[in-house]
């Protein structure tokens, strides 16, 4: 099951496992966006059943998940991924806003966290991958909503990790914390700002992403941090807090903004999918300044090969030294 299929990192996603030969659950809110991503999966090798739901809603997710299993068997891997945003100042937003972003970010991990759970469990065997972020560490300004419901995230995965060891077996909780990436989400998101919405550069394309999940989902462990900018973001808020919060009111407002002016009158996708008579597949507007690699990532799939090659250079170079 992959939960915001319909677009950026979870088209990326399904596409991945479609060329392994998967049959995948494709859940989103989008019509089109939806029907396309089925056509790319079963271009790739896949098999797909499209499920036209709300993450928000607990008993849709569920449903969902009953059909997938009826149509192609048990799940073995889920991938909570569905996400919404709002790109303002905290004393603009409104707390129904904050409730639908909460309801969709957070509570939607929730709901397919708790349907993957009711059916892997009983078989004590599959994988639940979190797609996070770097903002699930790092809060920056004109994001509060998400950045706050992606802490509830992490916080949620700490607790059940711990209960998933408490029980033993083998189902696993694993979480992917993510850099920016050019997805459509900036063409789609909710905005306030005078200009038009961007990833903070540097920006890597989503099937860096989809690497970095499929990847996870056959080799779980507690998280992967995906990009140099996630680590730096994550490492440096550990660090250094109060630093960051300065540096981010200095150039948080300018980096999330082109110099294009934004329409304030274009749709948005916060209560309604803006996807179902466009599909906007896996890319953003940003294909010239993303990056297609990520060599954080390769050095995070192989860190204990590069920790074993890193010590057998050290103890080299100290033979040397002695010599």
């Amino acid at each position: 099951m992959i939960t915001g299929a319909s677009a950026g990192i979870g088209r990326a996603v399904s596409r991945l496992f479609a060329s392994r030969g998967a049959s995948i659950g494709l859940l989103a809110r989008g019509r089109a966006g939806l029907e396309g991503a089925a056509r790319d999966v079963a271009h790739a090798g896949g098999r797909a059943l499209v499920l036209q739901a709300d993450v928000a809603d607990a008993n849709a997710v569920e449903q969902a998940a009953a059909a997938l299993e009826e149509k192609f068997g048990p799940i073995d891997v889920w991938v909570n991924n569905a996400m919404a945003s709002v790109f303002s100042p905290v004393v603009e937003m409104q707390p129904d806003e904050y409730r639908r972003v909460t309801e969709v970010t957070y509570l939607g991990i929730v709901h397919g966290t708790l349907a993957a759970l009711r059916r892997m469990k009983p078989r004590n065997r599959g994988v639940i991958v979190q797609v996070g972020s770097a903002l699930a560490y790092r809060g920056i300004p004109l994001q509060s909503a998400y950045c706050a419901a992606k802490h509830a995230v992490e916080g949620f995965c700490d607790s059940l990790r711990s209960e998933l060891l408490h029980d033993g077996g083998e189902v696993h909780v694993t979480m992917v914390q993510l850099p920016a990436l050019n997805t459509p989400q900036f063409d789609w998101v909710k905005s306030r700002l005078r200009g038009r919405a961007q990833p903070v550069p540097p920006i890597f394309q989503p099937e860096v992403a989809a690497e970095a999940i499929v990847w996870a989902a056959d080799h779980p462990r507690r998280e992967y941090f995906v990009g140099f900018p996630t680590v730096e973001a994550i490492v440096g808020d550990r660090i250094a807090a109060g630093l960051g919060d300065r540096y981010l009111a200095r150039v948080g407002y300018r980096v999330q903004q082109t110099p294009e002016p934004e329409d304030p009158n274009r749709p948005h996708n916060l209560w309604h999918p803006v996807d179902d008579d466009r599909d906007f597949g896996a890319h953003g507007r940003f294909d010239a300044l993303a990056h297609s690699t990520s060599l954080e990532l390769e050095f995070s799939k192989h860190r204990g090969a590069f920790a074993v090659a890193a010590a057998v250079i050290a103890a080299a170079g100290l033979f040397l030294m002695r010599r």
